[in-house]
């Protein structure tokens, strides 16, 4: 009975821990816990309504994902936005998201490119609705952009570079929301987004990579010379 309670006890235990791991890098991610800011235990569970141990593993957790600097005694931050490792970042994506791309389009089946084809409608009502203004990015938007180019790599069979791809993802977008959102100029989203998606059904495996590289340092240099903050791909 007592093996029985301790079990018990410790799976709660690592279900609030993996809960406030889950709440605080979605919260970090999204910009609600700004760099900088100062995590402080007692604070974190009036918020998330969580007990300090599995506030604690959860903080350390973040600091090894890179997202929580740990100052010792001190406590934990929320790590600061690094325009050098956003440099890193958007290149390690590239790289990633080109190698999948062009596995996709060599084992792609024929539900692949439905799955391509209804992202692609919906990512094109999106960047339809995209506002011209500097109010920011919508969720819907974010949700379809990321839908879009996840549905893509979908069929590249290899789920090691699916599991790196979305952690660069996450990472990304951290650049991404923290930023305000700047008017692209000449650029035309919903075309760069449909040129992608006629290219990999069309199985042209270069122009589709060509123009996914492309596409993601056109965010990137835009909101760089808009804003002075380094922008993550798109």
């Amino acid at each position: 009975m007592t093996q029985t309670k301790t079990l018990a006890a410790n799976t709660e235990a690592q279900t609030l821990s993996e809960t406030a791991y889950r709440s605080l890098k979605s919260d970090i991610i999204r910009g609600e816990r700004i760099p900088g800011e100062r995590l402080r235990i007692e604070r974190l569970k009036g918020i998330y309504g969580i007990g300090p141990t599995p506030l604690r593993e959860a903080l350390q957790k973040l600091s090894q994902d890179g997202l929580v600097t740990s100052e010792g005694n001190r406590g934990f931050t929320v790590a600061p936005l690094d325009p050098g490792e956003f440099a890193d970042l958007n290149l390690a994506r590239t790289a990633i998201e080109k190698e999948a791309l062009r596995l996709s389009i060599e084992k792609g089946d024929d539900d692949w490119e439905a799955r391509v084809v209804a992202a692609s409608y919906i990512m094109r009502k999106e960047d339809k609705a995209l506002p011209s203004s500097q109010s920011g990015v919508p969720d819907s938007w974010e949700r379809a952009n990321a839908e879009f180019h996840t549905a893509l790599v979908s069929a590249c069979g290899s789920a090691w570079l699916l599991k790196i791809r979305a952690g660069l993802h996450e990472l990304c977008e951290r650049y991404r929301r923290a930023s305000v959102y700047q008017k692209m100029g000449s650029r035309n989203l919903e075309t760069e987004h449909a040129e992608i998606a006629e290219a990999v059904l069309a199985r042209d495996t270069a122009r589709a990579v060509e123009l996914v590289e492309r596409h993601f340092a056109l965010t990137a240099s835009s909101l760089i010379k808009e804003t002075g903050t380094p922008a993550p791909a798109r």
